[in-house]
């Protein structure tokens, strides 16, 4: 069976549910799956929990889906640019589960790997470890974590194969290949499908075992959080010839 589909609404139409767990891969707008976040917000499932470095910005990536009040609880290492993400959470009317950094990335490792738990050092002595369980290792206090595995994964990749073999861009990898793995099911969308064989396997990050789904990514304007450039300098006048 063909793990293709025409658009991004069809491949999530018969996945999504209230109350779901769906994690999904980017760095603030970098790389995120943004076809498959725009027909996630259009489906109107809602009460979810969205685990995710953040939320975006107001009105971008996941942020539509804070607007949307599909968003019950959110499980990220920061709030990041979204002011309506920082005000519902100040509120009280949205649960947020924050998680250091490297923390989540490995809870999200741990749980495509099939690990529940792991001890790290992170987080020990302040509110992140709180009610969880310490243990001493070696003279050193470190604290478990729980792994990470959602009902849906949503990823982007610079090209797949019609396996759904990803590839990758530079820094737009950031967490996709961890939330990959971490997916019951995963959907990837790519900005470019290349028939099976194509692909050189050492290049190759996140193999085609873990995508149950594929689909075009648009071709859309990449947008930047915050666009910072330097004045540009005049360049120096160049003498006349003698």
């Amino acid at each position: 069976m063909s793990k293709i589909h025409p658009d991004a609404p069809h491949a999530l139409q018969d996945l999504l549910t209230d109350g779901m767990t769906i994690a999904v891969g980017g760095f603030g707008l970098s790389g995120i799956p943004a076809d498959l976040i725009d027909a996630l917000r259009d489906s109107g499932a809602k009460d979810l929990t969205i685990v995710s470095n953040n939320m975006g910005i107001d009105g971008k990536g996941l942020g539509v889906l804070i607007e949307a009040g599909q968003v019950r609880k959110v499980i990220a290492s920061y709030v990041g640019e979204n002011k309506l993400f920082a005000e519902q959470y100040l509120a009280g009317k949205l649960e947020v589960e924050f998680t250091p950094q490297g923390t989540l990335a490995e809870r999200l490792r741990a749980g495509g790997a099939g690990i529940p738990a792991f001890y790290t050092r992170t987080g020990v002595g302040t509110l992140v470890a709180e009610g969880k369980p310490h243990e001493e290792f070696d003279g050193v206090t470190y604290v478990r974590e729980r792994a990470i595995t959602a009902d849906v994964s949503l990823v982007h990749a610079h090209t797949a194969d019609t396996d759904g073999n990803l590839v990758y861009r530079y820094t737009a990898r950031n967490f996709n290949p961890v939330v990959a793995t971490a997916g019951k099911v995963t959907v990837a969308e790519a900005e470019v499908i290349v028939p099976l064989g194509e692909l050189d396997p050492n290049h190759i990050v996140t193999p085609g075992v873990y995508v149950q789904r594929l689909v075009q990514a648009s071709n859309r304007i990449k947008d930047i959080e915050q666009r910072t450039v330097r004045q540009r300098l005049e360049a120096p006048a160049v003498p006349a010839a003698v």
